[in-house]
């Protein structure tokens, strides 16, 4: 009975929200205001995600 509600609980964390990541996401337009003040970590994650959703999903800049 302990290995079943473990095996449950491992298949629960497993779920997602839900949808593509073309439908749940968008691309990410910082004002220019915040660009001057991004560090470049995030400057880079934020170029990343918008590369993903260009490739994916067809978004343009």
């Amino acid at each position: 009975m302990v290995k079943i509600i473990a095996l449950l609980l491992l298949l629960a964390g497993c779920a997602s929200a839900g949808g593509s990541f073309c439908a749940i996401e968008h691309p990410i337009r910082p004002a220019r205001a915040e660009v001057a003040i991004l560090s470049d970590a995030s400057v880079a994650a934020i170029l990343a995600h918008n590369e993903k959703g260009q490739a994916l999903c067809g978004w343009r800049p």
